[in-house]
């Protein structure tokens, strides 16, 4: 038997007013949003961070904070309900609107933010790949708080090992499993933060679409890692030869960002 760690039951719901629970899930899409609101503020107010041309101001990224909440939950919803769990959905539609029981998609919020960006920009006059950047140097706070909510819940437990920390989940049954949610906690949080963090500081933000292109790359790799310990979906299960369905949402969103950085670094040097 491997050594184990015990693991820390939290109750999943903070306090309930009244009828009213209110949950560490909730409360980490809140704070998620709110924190990145204020990085991305402060972002902006640096104008040594940017180069020539009109970027996004205070008042644009308060719009953002409305505009990224509702791009991510809707598509993050829309994107469980079409690559995760489809057939339940069409035989039950109605359940596509019970939010609260669980089910989001990172990949289809991601859609939902650029589509909320792009719609931003266009009503402020910002260029997209600009408003674009900023979310996407912000977006790591989002997703530290998101997969600490996970490992509370707890969900999206890892696959069956017997590593020293290896901790048995309720609900997951008797078997020791990787706690997967602090891995992308820390590599889709916290080590995607400080590379976006340094590049920024290093002047990114200067070639519009460059820290946009870090950020998909930095994600879909780290998401890819993470899924070789992360126990898949259990109405999908392994694709084929192993693969998941985070992997395979993961492998364009690297090839996109793998072509952002080449043409901002390409009008770079053409300027």
């Amino acid at each position: 038997m491997p050594l184990l760690v015990a693991y820390p039951v939290i109750d999943p719901v903070l306090i309930e007013i009244g009828p009213l629970p209110i949950r560490w899930y909730a409360l980490a899409y809140i704070a998620g949003l709110t924190l990145g609101w204020a990085y991305a503020r402060a972002l902006v107010a640096r104008p040594a961070l940017w180069g020539a041309g009109p970027r996004p101001d205070a008042e644009t990224i308060d719009d953002l904070l409305l505009y990224a909440a509702l791009g991510v939950i809707l598509g993050g919803r829309l994107g469980y309900v079409l690559f995760y769990n489809l057939g339940h959905y069409l035989s039950h539609p109605l359940d596509a609107l019970k939010v609260w029981e669980g089910g989001m998609s990172f990949h289809g919020g991601l859609f939902g933010a650029a589509l909320a960006v792009v719609l931003l920009a266009r009503r402020g006059g910002v260029p997209a790949l600009r408003l674009a950047d900023v979310a996407a140097a912000a977006a790591p706070i989002g997703l530290f708080l998101g997969r600490l909510a996970n490992f509370i819940k707890p969900e999206l437990w890892g696959r069956p090992t017997d590593v020293p920390w290896a901790m048995v989940f309720p609900g997951a049954g008797p078997l020791p499993r990787h706690p997967s949610q602090l891995y992308e906690a820390t590599l889709e949080g916290v080590a995607l933060f400080c590379v976006l963090f340094f590049a920024v500081r290093l002047g990114a933000l200067r070639r519009p679409g460059l820290v946009s292109g870090i950020f998909a790359i930095g994600y879909g790799v780290a998401r890819i890692i993470c899924e070789f310990f992360r126990e898949p979906d259990p109405q999908l299960g392994f694709l084929f030869g192993g693969a998941t369905m985070g992997m395979l949402l993961s492998l364009p969103l690297v090839a996109v960002g793998v072509g952002l950085c080449a043409a901002a670094l390409r009008k770079a040097r053409a300027a």
